[in-house]
């Protein structure tokens, strides 16, 4: 088996996705520490899209800069998406713990990241009748994380082709059950503290009277 550094193991993963997975998998090749690094990275990029691109490509948004958008594309929906797919894969018999699902994963997200980061750059050189070549660059990074994601999904499990797209679908479906709990907490949490916030407050009022 190949012995190789951190970033090659990332550069052999992203250039071939077909056996890049199942060598990661076999030569335990992944660490955390990389994980963490792409979803900051994938968060700058996803405030740089919004945020930084020319006018002419990405006009800037009308509400106030908020994080907190930005931390649900980014840490809120990638965690959704991992522990979705460990819940759902561990009931269709999945091979992959949830550290190799995240790493995993979170590699299959540096062509949209870098693509992402080159258009901003782009938009500031192109114009608008160049259009064709930002949403090029934009759909190939689009397409190669797909490609990636799906042989995350299948190496990291071992999954036949058709297993691992019923795998992705039932994830999804589990995405979309975990966010709505997580807003319906949120919501409740609100709640409860607006109550016992006004309390406190009556109370103090009430001494102070």
């Amino acid at each position: 088996m190949m012995d190789l550094t951190q970033p090659q193991w990332v550069k052999h993963v992203i250039f071939h996705p077909f056996e890049g997975y199942e060598d990661l998998r076999w030569k335990k090749g992944g660490t955390l520490k990389y994980t963490a690094v792409i979803i900051f990275a994938l968060f700058v990029a996803l405030i740089a899209w919004d945020r930084w691109c020319g006018f002419q490509f990405r006009p800037l948004p009308d509400v106030l800069f908020s994080v907190v958008p930005y931390l649900m594309k980014s840490l809120v929906y990638f965690g959704a998406w991992c522990v979705g797919n460990w819940a759902v894969c561990t009931l269709l018999d999945g091979e992959g713990t949830l550290k190799n699902i995240t790493i995993y994963s979170s590699y299959a997200l540096i062509p949209y990241i870098v693509c992402t980061f080159v258009n901003v750059v782009l938009s500031h050189l192109l114009v608008t009748d160049e259009a064709v070549f930002f949403y090029t660059i934009h759909y190939i990074g689009l397409l190669w994380t797909a490609l990636l994601l799906f042989n995350a999904v299948k190496a990291v499990h071992q999954y036949s082709i058709t297993k691992t797209v019923a795998a992705i679908a039932l994830t999804i479906c589990a995405m979309l059950i975990i966010l709505f709990l997580a807003v319906l907490f949120l919501s409740l949490f609100q709640k409860v503290y607006v109550f016992f916030y006004s309390l406190y407050t009556e109370i103090v009022y009430r001494i102070q009277v």
